[in-house]
């Protein structure tokens, strides 16, 4: 995720589908249904009615992990190789790339597990796309302590704060294959990837284009103070927004539909 459109997109990414699940505990909790994920509908007949059933989530991951992929690809100057031979040296190469489009392929996956479950299977898995989401995080967790070997000050702070995040949501994650169900842990995972998503975006401005015009310094204690600073800010904003989301639902479910 390098550039800031490498840090934008995905934010935007891991937002959108915090404020998804946000939407679906909304309508879980104020509906009282059983379960966050609601069963597969049986197929409608007619030509319009079939594409009004299928579930779009699945497309968009996979259309959001083409779109990451091809946006590395074509800010690679050069050849893109994974090895490089030099006065008869092995050299790997790109190890920062490698690392972006293996994280995105993960998603890729977890995108091709929901299209299946939700649109091919004659009964959805739940359990089936839950297990390929915590596995991409599973992946995403050590590629970002990995990738901050050789940061330090600023962006070393930020992607700390963003690796506390995500170790945060993959522990949510992997509780959610064992207690489907639970409304805390649908609430945790909606208010994590709200997060994720609202810092990576914020990282993109603050180590790219400083909305203040002036550059962060690494040496400077205060600016990296208030780096946690913000990050907290980011934390109660996530939350701030899932209350709003929820008496939307609430007022939506209760008095307008």
């Amino acid at each position: 995720m390098g550039g800031f459109e490498g840090h934008l997109f995905p934010g935007l990414s891991f937002f959108f589908y915090g404020l998804y699940h946000a939407q679906l505990f909304s309508r879980a909790s104020i509906c009282n249904y059983p379960v966050q994920y609601p069963p597969t509908r049986p197929w409608r007949k007619g030509r319009w009615a079939k594409l009004q059933q299928i579930y779009y989530i699945g497309l968009l991951k996979i259309m959001g992990a083409c779109i990451l992929v091809a946006q590395e690809l074509h800010n690679i100057p050069g050849e893109f190789v994974l090895i490089t031979k030099l006065f008869h040296q092995r050299n790997f190469v790109y190890h920062k790339e490698w690392q972006h489009l293996t994280l995105y392929m993960t998603f890729f996956l977890s995108g091709c597990v929901d299209v299946v479950s939700q649109n091919l299977l004659p009964q959805r898995c739940v359990a089936l796309e839950q297990g390929a989401q915590a596995l991409a995080l599973f992946v995403c967790l050590p590629l970002m302590v990995s990738h901050i070997q050789d940061t330090e000050g600023v962006e070393l702070q930020a992607h700390i704060l963003l690796i506390q995040a995500m170790f945060l949501l993959t522990v949510v994650m992997t509780a959610e294959l064992w207690a489907p169900n639970m409304p805390q842990v649908w609430v945790m995972k909606a208010l994590l990837y709200m997060v994720v998503g609202s810092w990576l975006m914020h990282l993109g401005f603050m180590l790219f284009k400083p909305i203040s015009g002036y550059k962060w310094m690494d040496d400077d204690k205060n600016d990296i103070m208030f780096v946690t600073t913000f990050f907290c800010w980011h934390v109660t904003f996530a939350a701030i927004l899932m209350i709003w989301i929820y008496g939307f639902s609430f007022m939506w479910y209760y008095y307008i539909c």
